[in-house]
């Protein structure tokens, strides 16, 4: 019984609770930071380089293309030819970096919400009278 009530223990705790709160949170978070990239972001991004260019559908073939196979992502795929989807990492490398982007900016309000809200740091103490007269009285004696 013993196993039992450590492991309940152990998965009671408030790190382990704030832990699978910040994964599910996160893989929210994950969504709206990928609907952010695929919708509005690269849409931007097509429309300034110039045409509707997806990404996602940048690829060179590596493989010889059987006749009546399309040469588009998906027909390749899925007749199993060797591609270089180079555009598929541009797109992730996209939403890592707005991702971190994001993150980094929340950090830095959390963080300044966290100074305004803590107390005030205590004043340094002021050094005993005593202190500064017997300073004085060496300055003096060295002189």
């Amino acid at each position: 019984m013993s196993v039992l009530k450590e492991f309940r223990d152990f998965a009671v705790k408030g790190n382990v609770i704030d832990l699978a709160v910040g994964v599910i949170i996160g893989g929210a978070f994950g969504k709206i930071v990928d609907s952010l990239v695929n919708d509005i972001v690269m849409p931007v991004i097509s429309t300034l380089l110039g045409g509707h260019i997806d990404f996602t559908n940048l690829f060179l073939v590596l493989g010889n293309v059987p006749d009546g196979v399309p040469r588009t992502f998906d027909a390749l795929k899925k007749a199993g030819i060797p591609i270089f989807a180079y555009g598929n990492f541009i797109t992730i490398s996209i939403n890592f970096i707005l991702l971190a982007f994001v993150i980094f900016q929340m950090v830095k309000v959390v963080n300044r919400v966290r100074l305004m809200d803590a107390p005030p740091s205590p004043p340094e103490p002021s050094e005993p009278e005593d202190t500064i007269l017997l300073r004085e009285i060496r300055d003096s004696l060295k002189k």
